[in-house]
């Protein structure tokens, strides 16, 4: 399969192309570190800017969907050591965490004195989600060039759950540990709004309910949320104007007890149900769920080509994917 001779996106990837030296047309556009680096300091200024305006005495400063991955973790770290946040952590356990990752989320939270909310869901609801979207699709291609569409589904249950409580508790921002490959630094801090909002209720939350009906309902924003455009948080992907290097990330994060789980796949830290999630997109799109991501942090730097290569080219773990699909495959 021809990859781009710069990052590694394959020519399987929708709307690529190559010119004579097979670089992709994403690198020929790439405007380059130095602006990068330019655009990641005006951001990082503008949240410091909004936290001194933003914040309030009697709420939490910030909301973070908390999974117990590397990124995350390093995310409520710099939240709570580099800017001072009183931080709420909220982790949506999909039935598929880690055990060891259950256990740097508890280690973790512990050592930094961070709140920590636990929601689990119905697991036949999220079974069903996941069962179906592992047999049909249920999103755009767009959104599926960066994510599975077990992903995506998952995902887009945390997000919402994530606004819909931070709406409620009157929290001004929320967080995410996104890395720069996933959220561009110009998305890196946002303020949420009702019209947004619809617009992703209508791709989200459609064909999640028509599988598993209103039992949803309590993880996305109802109308009574969607007409207090005042209480609408600020989003926030710190990684994305950080220094980010994994090496690094991961040698920090270890003093908070955190450490690397051994039954994840490579481009997980938390999750069991990736690698299935990875196989089946890419025996469906023949292009890895993860390279869009991986393909950004080669073109800026964070990462090797060899090393990205790695990732992506590693084969899924056959047992983990035996896993997978035995719990989800087993409607009892």
């Amino acid at each position: 399969m021809k990859l781009c001779t710069k990052c590694i996106l394959p020519e399987t990837f929708p709307g690529i192309s190559f010119n004579d030296q097979g670089l992709c047309n994403h690198c020929r556009n790439y405007r380059g570190v130095q602006v990068a680096a330019a655009q990641k300091q005006k951001y990082e200024q503008k949240f410091r800017d909004l936290l001194a305006s933003e914040r309030r005495a009697s709420s939490y400063d910030i909301l973070v969907a908390y999974s117990g991955g590397k990124d995350s973790t390093y995310t409520l770290d710099v939240l709570t050591n580099r800017y001072h946040l009183r931080v709420l952590a909220l982790t949506f356990d999909n039935g598929f965490i880690s055990p060891r990752a259950q256990e740097n989320i508890r280690v973790v939270c512990g050592k930094l004195g961070v709140d920590l909310l636990i929601v689990r869901p119905n697991p036949l609801m999220l079974h069903n989600i996941f069962r179906t979207a592992a047999d049909q699709e249920l999103f755009s291609m767009k959104t599926l060039e960066r994510a599975s569409t077990i992903c995506t589904s998952c995902i887009g249950l945390i997000k919402n759950l994530v606004l819909r409580t931070a709406i409620e508790k009157e929290i001004p921002f929320v967080g995410f540990g996104w890395s720069p490959g996933q959220a561009p630094v110009q998305a890196s801090v946002m303020k949420t709004n009702p019209t947004l909002m619809r617009e992703t209720l209508q791709t989200i939350y459609k064909p999640l309910h028509r599988i598993a009906g209103d039992a949803i309902n309590p993880y996305f924003l109802a109308e009574s949320h969607l007409s207090m455009p005042e209480r609408f948080p600020f989003n926030v992907h710190p990684l994305a104007f950080l220094p980010y290097n994994e090496e690094t990330i991961i040698e920090r994060i270890k003093s908070f007890g955190w450490i690397k789980p051994d039954d994840t796949d490579p481009n997980s830290s938390n999750c069991l149900l990736n690698a299935y999630a990875n196989h089946i997109h890419c025996q469906r799109y023949k292009f890895h769920p993860y390279v869009w991501e991986i393909a950004n942090m080669v073109r800026e730097g964070i990462m090797s080509r060899e090393e990205g290569l790695e990732k992506i080219e590693t084969p899924e773990n056959e047992k983990m994917i035996a896993y997978s699909k035995s719990i989800l495959h087993n409607r009892e």
